[in-house]
């Protein structure tokens, strides 16, 4: 059985902290290791987790500079075998981490990403395509679980991208050529909830972000710019909206 150290970063999420850390210490699984990032909650945030500071195996309370500098803190602390991170809008289903030991336990990898219900069920990993769309995966949050000492090799989340992860994952896949396969669709780790960080991000900073995470990464920029002209095709109302902003 495989010690999994969950990482939450939270701020001012009064709402659904409670829920998120209930999903995880009513996993039936025995060997978890819960680490809770606040950056500095001015709602009732942190009463909750003086709540359950018990079930909490270590507790920062700062200011930081974002949710991926947070997240870096949490890598910081993390003592186990495999790493997951569970925002704090979101929330895992019953028997989730046993269901990821299993996988880890089964199959030769490095990762796994699991299927979440989003705005719809999010499920599969198709690796083949990321040289032209990040479409290629489930979640962060919730889903995508890997070896701590895979991701160190790998490295810490680039706290200038916006969308941090996209870039891990870049790496991981790419440079790093790490191993990962996902659960069946119906196998499904958790719910992801609508109104989290990233969709509060205006479209055209979102794929300018893109861009400069594909570019950053040693992709053409010309063909870059050929991705960045189709994505604005494909979504011109979403493009024209974001403009106007």
């Amino acid at each position: 059985m495989h010690k999994i150290t969950i990482i939450t970063v939270v701020k001012n999420s009064e709402q659904t902290i409670e829920r998120c850390i209930k999903s995880v210490i009513d996993q039936n699984y025995d060997k978890i290791e819960y680490i809770v990032i606040d950056g500095g909650s001015k709602d009732k945030t942190l009463n909750v987790l003086d709540k359950y500071k018990k079930k909490i195996h270590r507790l920062v309370v700062e200011k930081d500079n974002g949710i991926w500098d947070a997240m870096n803190k949490g890598l910081n602390l993390a003592k186990g075998d495999i790493i997951g991170f569970l925002n704090s809008d979101d929330y895992y289903y019953e028997n989730s981490l046993k269901l990821v030991n299993d996988y880890f336990n089964q199959n030769n990898i490095d990762f796994l990403f699991g299927s979440v219900e989003k705005y719809k069920l999010m499920h599969g990993f198709n690796p083949n395509i990321i040289r032209w769309s990040f479409g290629f995966y489930t979640s962060h949050s919730i889903g995508f679980f890997i070896k701590n000492k895979k991701h160190r090799e790998v490295g810490y989340y680039n706290t200038k991208f916006l969308s941090a992860d996209l870039d891990f994952f870049y790496r991981m896949i790419v440079k790093f050529k790490l191993k990962g396969i996902s659960t069946k669709k119906n196998e499904i780790l958790g719910k992801f909830s609508k109104g989290g960080f990233s969709s509060k991000i205006n479209y055209l900073t979102h794929l300018k972000d893109l861009n400069n995470i594909r570019i950053e990464n040693g992709q053409n920029k010309y063909f870059v710019f050929f991705l960045y002209i189709l994505k604005i095709l494909k979504k011109p109302i979403k493009f024209l909206r974001a403009i106007k902003k």
